[in-house]
């Protein structure tokens, strides 16, 4: 094997072992979370992730999501879903997650279906490069008593709170134009995505709606 081909061989290794990596951080936010350990939480961030508009650093974010998981929810059961990983380089990615959660609630259990947009990162740990959460942001769909579907536009529904939208689907535009028009566009299919721009497509330039986070 020749010099070039040992390191095509070995970046495909590393992309490998980077998926798998990177694959192993939603369950381990979610058992973390679940679990209530905000220490191995906060270990899936770099030393310096943001935590809202002037704070920064895992102990910021251990208090705020300690206060966050502490009330109203008594207990939490996160279930990870499908998961799309691309690659900017070597030491970075993004990707969206789907997460199906229950939140016991007082006298109510209260489930949610909801999607991150995450940012991936590379960088030095204890034991050497690992990767981590750059930032997550989430998105929701729906929450609502267990028993309770929810029906209609505003199916953010928590209790004892004004029932709003979500916005799982304003990340990409086909969602909406789907429904604007009567049936199939009729032009012609899109050509398909690069390898590691499929998200991008999809999203065809639409920025990132706001979020005011509830629970994740």
């Amino acid at each position: 094997m020749g010099p070039v081909e040992s390191e095509t061989l070995l970046a495909r290794v590393d992309r490998l072992e980077s998926l798998d990596a990177i694959r192993q951080l939603p369950a381990k936010y979610a058992l973390a979370l679940d679990m209530r350990d905000m220490d191995a939480m906060v270990s899936l961030f770099p030393d310096d992730v943001r935590v809202g508009r002037d704070a920064s650093g895992r102990m910021a974010l251990r208090s705020y999501m300690d206060g966050t998981l502490r009330s109203p929810f008594t207990g939490t059961s996160h279930h990870i879903g499908g998961h799309v990983i691309e690659f900017d380089d070597p030491d970075h990615a993004h990707g969206i997650v789907y997460s199906k959660n229950e939140h016991e609630t007082g006298d109510e259990w209260v489930i949610m279906q909801m999607m991150y947009v995450d940012d991936y990162v590379r960088a030095a740990g204890p034991d050497g490069l690992r990767w981590y959460f750059a930032r997550r942001l989430p998105l929701y769909w729906y929450a609502t008593d267990l028993n309770k579907p929810p029906i209609g536009e505003r199916k953010m529904r928590w209790p004892d709170t004004e029932w709003v939208a979500g916005n799982f689907h304003k990340l990409f535009p086909s969602y909406a134009e789907f429904w604007a028009r009567a049936d199939d566009h009729g032009g012609p299919v899109a050509e398909p995505a690069p390898l590691e721009g499929f998200l991008n497509a999809m999203r065809r330039g639409a920025a990132a709606p706001k979020v005011k986070v509830r629970a994740e």
